[in-house]
């Protein structure tokens, strides 16, 4: 997510430099260059190698910054989001998809509806109630921005709005411990580069007791699971609604979360 000002750059020094000055061409370079998709920012080798070490340092130096956390995922992911698709490609369902190019946000669904259909233990009401106990919405994720390829951009887009379905998923809150387990978990699942940032330096924001828990509880559950259950980029989510969460669950081979952080 990045800062919406260039103000909101200069107030970060160091390390937030390099990046600053990579937005600042971008926004030039944008100019003379077609937008693949709506909130593309086109960019030069050079202005991609620059904003990746100002968002890498950023990300580095606090690795729950999410908007610099997300910058470094565009600007390094591309092979991995290209595994992602060839991934998706290969499931029916995922190729429906990557057809549909379905939206997850409170304009794309009826989120009242669904409170009112969604019966006690079905996903769909573990998804609300998941959504209203942690206060968020599925529309604060950042638009993609520089991956230079509309499908691409896609697989990247689809991966953020269905971070909140891994979240109901597992049972796993929006705490700093919680996140990083989710973390090593998406880690496994796709490969991309500002996953594995999140994983080995997030737990620098910890306490040596929460490291020891997550280290010994969550980060073996994250790899097991993460590597047993399917390829979660290739579910309809949206059509899983109505399904009891522990079936849906079983049938994605996911393995049960260890006791509450």
């Amino acid at each position: 997510m990045l800062p919406r000002t260039l103000r909101q750059w200069s107030r970060h020094a160091g390390q937030h430099c390099l990046a600053k000055r990579a937005l600042i061409s971008s926004t030039h370079h944008a100019a003379s260059r077609q937008p693949l998709y709506e909130h593309h920012i086109p960019i030069s080798c050079v202005e991609r190698s620059v904003l990746t070490v100002g968002s890498a340092l950023a990300a580095v130096n606090n690795p729950l910054r999410g908007d610099m956390v997300a910058t470094l995922g565009e600007t390094t992911g591309t092979l991995f989001l290209k595994r992602m698709r060839d991934t998706m490609l290969a499931s029916k369902t995922g190729r429906q998809i990557l057809k549909d190019r379905p939206s997850i946000n409170t304009s794309s669904l009826d989120f009242d509806q669904l409170r009112l259909e969604c019966a006690p233990g079905t996903f769909g009401h573990a998804y609300i109630s998941w959504l209203d106990e942690q206060g968020v919405t599925p529309d604060t994720r950042e638009p993609v921005r520089f991956v230079d390829d509309e499908e691409l951009a896609f697989v990247m887009k689809r991966y953020r709005e269905i971070h909140d379905f891994f979240h109901t998923l597992t049972g796993l809150g929006v705490s700093v411990e919680e996140e990083i387990a989710l973390k090593w978990f998406e880690w496994v699942q796709t490969g991309l580069p500002m996953t594995m940032l999140s994983s080995l330096f997030g737990p620098w924001q910890l306490s040596w007791a929460q490291r020891a828990t997550l280290y010994s509880t969550y980060v073996p559950w994250a790899l097991q699971s993460g590597a047993a259950c399917q390829p979660l980029m290739n579910v309809y989510y949206e059509q899983k609604f109505h399904l009891p969460l522990d079936q849906f669950r079983q049938e994605l081979g996911l393995i049960p979360t260890p006791h509450s952080l």
